[in-house]
């Protein structure tokens, strides 16, 4: 198998800027659609009662952009990025992608300090060993 995912992925400057300067709110919707695509039907029952209500942030940090959902307990919603969030999770967007193809993993990538958890660090290794049990998201893709 070919590993098309290139060794380096860098967001140019000036598309992080323009990217900072967008609303993160229709982002965060797009982003909570994708996971209502690829992820809500996976958690189980328990995993959804524990994390229902749950306000987390995903910050990309070379993108500067910034996801903020939370889950009701059937679907993945965009909320406001005011106010107080259970989890933020910050990295850049090559750790990002290694994590959903599992080519990295989390441990490593937060030993390493390019992973950041700040917050409920039991809801985020609930989340860490929720992911490590599902398959690749972009296996058959990439």
């Amino acid at each position: 198998m070919f590993n098309l995912l290139p060794s380096i992925i860098r967001i140019p400057h000036p598309v992080s800027k323009f990217i900072s300067l967008l609303p993160a709110y229709p982002g965060s919707m797009i982003f909570s659609g994708v996971l209502n695509l690829t992820l809500a039907q996976k958690l189980s029952a328990d995993l959804g009662n524990q994390v229902r209500g749950k306000r987390l942030k995903i910050h990309v940090t070379d993108a500067r952009a910034t996801f903020c959902f939370l889950f009701d307990g059937v679907a993945f919603k965009a909320c406001s990025s005011r106010g107080m969030f259970d989890l933020t999770i910050c990295a850049n967007a090559q750790d990002f992608l290694l994590l959903a193809t599992q080519k990295e993993d989390a441990d490593t990538l937060f030993f390493n300090r390019r992973l950041v958890m700040e917050g409920d660090t039991d809801l985020g290794l609930l989340i860490k060993n929720t992911l490590d049990t599902l398959p690749p998201l972009f296996a058959a893709r990439l």
